[in-house]
């Protein structure tokens, strides 16, 4: 455990602190974030004139070490007191293969400690796994990091990567726990080499669901991985931490549909060259195998109605047996469950008590896993919050535990 903080917030800090997770309080229970700001609104349409061209990869995009830039530009309309950059960046897939991938640095405006601030990691949430359906190309790239300003408030740099193959080309990464890991791990390298950013060496992860397992993975390969970051604190929220006891959970409901859309396809990809019976005809059924690639080429929020309406007719008939008894899938959904490897970093797991799709009883039991191994764990059941609402509801829990956990050196 990382010692308690060296001062306490003040009260202008306290209050401001407040005001910001009300109103967080208030976009959860109205379910939708509304950007009011004009500069932000101008600022996304300006930048969406060269988006393209920005991730498109110039010649040997890939050469280098990983973390290192291969470009950036700032974003004109960046949060209150802040500045902001969309990055592209070198990483490495699962077999160690040099790729490239995007996503968004932000830091507040003001002194930054002489090493550096604490740099807040954010794994988002699915949203898809084709390019298009990356968060950094969104109308508001910011929208969607959940918690931003709450972050910034405590000085922190918010680096948030959109994992490999979205954004830009690359492999298919949905749910493959390690390549995900390397995406976080890279970005923070990534922002450290933005001079103006200020990015330090010690390191929040902070992600939700989907971005629950990469954080979660990043946390436990970073010692191998990128041993000069110092991982001071995890959190997640509602984290897709334990995949066989996610795909058992909806194996026959459309959330199972969705979901197998995207992993099983990512997998078949990932591990079908080289384990027999990956391909993704091993596992799907023939009706399955025909929608899938449409299924898989829309992005989740903007394109929910039309995936339900392509998916519904396959509950039931969407996989050939069991994936989690049916060999190479059992191995490879326990492969990319985490909780394989222990971390010293404290860690905070947050629940929704009314998730139907991360189910309280499969969170428990994960945090059971993760305290076993010795992990420092605290973990929080927010009444009434869902699998959509869960990150912001559980921001005052955060922003107290990271009160406790983390050292105030790095907040400026």
């Amino acid at each position: 455990m990382t010692d308690r903080p060296d001062r306490a917030p003040g009260p202008a800090t306290s209050r401001r602190r407040l005001l910001v997770l009300s109103a967080a309080l208030v976009v959860a229970a109205l379910g939708t974030l509304v950007a009011a700001e004009g500069v932000r609104i101008a600022g996304d349409a300006k930048e969406r004139s060269g988006l393209e061209e920005f991730y498109a990869q110039p010649a040997g995009a890939a050469d280098g070490e990983p973390g290192t830039l291969v470009k950036s530009e700032e974003l004109v309309g960046a949060p209150l007191d802040a500045r902001a950059w969309r990055v592209m960046y070198r990483s490495t897939d699962l077999s160690g293969a040099p790729v490239v991938v995007t996503g968004v640095v932000v830091t507040p405006l003001g002194a930054a400690p002489a090493a550096g601030r604490t740099v807040l990691a954010w794994g988002h949430p699915t949203t898809g796994s084709a390019p298009g359906c990356a968060p950094s190309r969104a109308f508001d790239p910011f929208l969607g990091i959940e918690g931003l300003r709450l972050m910034l408030d405590r000085g922190y740099t918010v680096v948030a990567t959109d994992y490999l193959g979205m954004g830009t080309d690359g492999p298919d990464s949905y749910l493959v726990g390690e390549t995900a890991a390397r995406s976080v791990l890279d970005a923070v390298r990534a922002a450290q080499h933005l001079p103006d950013a200020h990015a330090g060496d010690g390191v929040v992860l902070w992600g939700h669901s989907q971005g629950g397992q990469a954080v979660l993975f990043a946390a436990e390969q970073a010692p191998r991985y990128a041993p000069e970051l110092r991982i001071e604190a995890v959190a997640t929220a509602a984290p897709a931490a334990d995949l066989t006891a996610l795909v058992r959970s909806h194996l026959d409901d459309i959330s199972g549909v969705t979901i197998g859309a995207y992993a099983f396809t990512a997998f078949s990809e990932v591990y079908g060259p080289t384990t027999p019976g990956a391909a993704l005809a091993d596992v799907l059924t023939p009706s399955a195998l025909r929608v899938v690639p449409q299924m898989t080429s829309l992005c989740l929020l903007s394109s929910l109605d039309e995936l339900h309406r392509i998916g519904t007719p396959l509950v039931g008939d969407f996989v050939q047996g069991d994936p989690t008894t049916t060999e190479p899938w059992a191995t490879l959904l326990a492969e990319n469950s985490a909780g394989r490897t222990a971390f010293d970093a404290p860690l905070l797991i947050a629940q929704g008590a009314d998730d139907e799709l991360v189910l309280p009883a499969d969170t428990a039991a994960f945090a059971a896993h993760e305290r076993a191994l010795g992990i420092d764990v605290s973990e929080v059941t927010v009444d009434h919050a869902t699998h959509a609402t869960i990150a912001y509801l559980a921001l005052p829990t955060l922003d107290r535990w990271l009160d406790e956990h983390v050292p105030a050196s790095g907040r400026g």
